[in-house]
């Protein structure tokens, strides 16, 4: 007999396991089936095994290159590349096995399996041998199936020499030579973690700035700082084929019409994601697809079978954690009747954990004239901050768009320190309908490097104290 639940869970990724967890809040009978670890990409592959090895590069970096200016001085600094990945995978298992602890914590039942939707109320569970483990029958099923690595034929993978993102977390060895096919996030970041350790880095990019979806000014910004660091950037250049001859990988591009052939130990492969949409069910019950994504009504996130619903990358942009995350408490609340106000897509924050860092939240200047706003554009640099030059950290700045009309937060852009950290207050601000007013007459403590986004504020209307 198929044991009966309120809601089924499909995939047990930062969508789905925050899910289950409102859902069992909620008082629903929650069951969650992933056959891998939970956490899904992000936890296991992703944002969190990735910020362990960039946080290695960063002390190492600051070591080898600020030193002096701090007085400190290393003889004979050296790191060990496998020290560095080990503590990345512990890291990650420790942060997993926490989140199956707050599963069983919240009393939901938890299947290691591979699901397959049988019928709109039903899932037959698989084991890794392809034998049926168990059957499932739920009011509502929600789909958290998460997204993979875009593959090309002319980008051959073998996941040893042409590689994706999860190959180049725990390589056995370091590259001597890496080219990076893609500049958005996970390239960018993979980019700095390497050259950093003394890897020959070369990025290829086919807009025309790295970060493309970033505002011009701050990806401008970060390609000179990676210059700096020795990274070669091929932007605006076309990937033709990828081919492995002997110990090396050949990489042929065009640029400017003009045919190129690179050389490289390893090739990453970092040139989006798509989502996990076959081999358990959809085609069988009708659910619409739209790119490779389930499509669903963005209130509710049923599909177009009544009961089935998804959330997180598998639906499509913006493929991010923290999306998915705020989409399964949605889901979960609305089916409960709360009616929670509607996720608000223009507030999502975007990051890049490279150093200097990027973050990001609303429109970029350009965008924002596309739109038909008119706009005001204020800057603060970190070398005008205080705290920035005390830490040693004075790259980058603050940049704000607001709408001239009404004076509302348009967007923001953060190239630097903690970027990523800072980027919060913008997104409060924006979420809340904030003006530059607003911001300026808000006390920031000082010295804090948040002092630069007051500042920002106050240069867009002739204001700043600093500058």
């Amino acid at each position: 007999m198929n044991e009966k639940f309120d809601i089924a869970i499909l995939g047990g990724g930062p969508g789905g396991y925050v899910a289950a967890i409102r859902a069992s809040q909620l008082g629903y009978k929650t069951v969650l089936i992933d056959k891998e670890n939970l956490g899904g990409i992000c936890l296991n592959w992703g944002c969190i095994p990735t910020k362990s090895l960039l946080k290695n590069a960063e002390i190492y970096d600051l070591v080898k290159n600020k030193g002096k200016e701090f007085g400190i001085t290393a003889t004979g600094l050296k790191f060990d590349f496998n020290t560095i990945i080990k503590r990345s995978r512990n890291i990650s298992e420790k942060i997993s096995s926490n989140v199956e602890m707050l599963i069983k914590k919240n009393k939901i039942k938890r299947i290691r399996g591979y699901g397959k939707l049988t019928s709109k109320t039903q899932l037959s569970v698989f084991n890794e041998k392809q034998k049926e483990i168990e059957k499932i029958e739920a009011d509502k099923i929600i789909i958290s199936t998460g997204a993979r690595s875009k593959t090309f034929n002319t980008i051959p993978i073998d996941r040893k020499m042409i590689i994706t993102s999860k190959e180049a977390m725990i390589l056995p060895e370091q590259p001597k030579e890496l080219i990076i096919i893609g500049a958005g996030a996970i390239g960018i970041e993979f980019a700095y973690f390497y050259s950093v350790l003394g890897t020959k880095v070369i990025i290829i990019e086919m807009m025309d700035t790295i970060l493309p979806i970033e505002d011009h000014e701050v990806s401008a910004a970060l390609q000179r700082s990676f210059k700096k660091r020795g990274i070669d950037i091929f932007t605006g250049t076309k990937v033709d084929k990828a081919e492995i001859k002997g110990k090396n990988v050949n990489v042929t591009i065009t640029k400017n019409g003009k045919q190129e052939v690179l050389s490289a130990d390893k090739v990453l492969s970092a040139i989006g994601l798509i989502g996990n949409v076959e081999g358990f069910g959809l085609e069988k019950l009708g659910i619409v697809l739209f790119k490779n994504h389930i499509k669903v009504d963005k209130s509710t996130y049923e599909t177009n079978v009544k009961g089935i619903y998804a959330i997180g990358d598998v639906i499509g942009p913006p493929l991010l954690a923290h999306v998915a995350s705020a989409e399964g408490i949605h889901c979960v609340e609305k089916m409960k009747g709360l009616n929670p106000p509607d996720i608000e897509y223009e507030n999502i924050p975007g990051c890049t954990y490279c150093q200097p860092q990027v973050a990001s939240v609303g429109l970029t200047e350009k965008a924002a004239k596309e739109k038909g706003y008119e706009v005001k554009v204020g800057k603060f640099p970190f070398m005008a901050s205080g705290k920035a030059f005390a830490v040693g950290e004075r790259e980058g700045f603050v940049k704000f768009v607001f709408d001239e009309k009404y004076g509302e937060l348009l967007g923001a852009h953060i190239i630097g320190s903690e970027a990523t950290e800072l980027i919060a207050e913008a997104v409060l601000a924006k979420s809340l309908e904030a003006t530059g007013e607003s911001i300026i007459k808000t006390v920031h403590a000082h010295p804090t490097l948040s002092e630069s986004l007051m500042e920002a504020a106050a240069q867009t209307y002739g204001k700043a104290i600093h500058i």
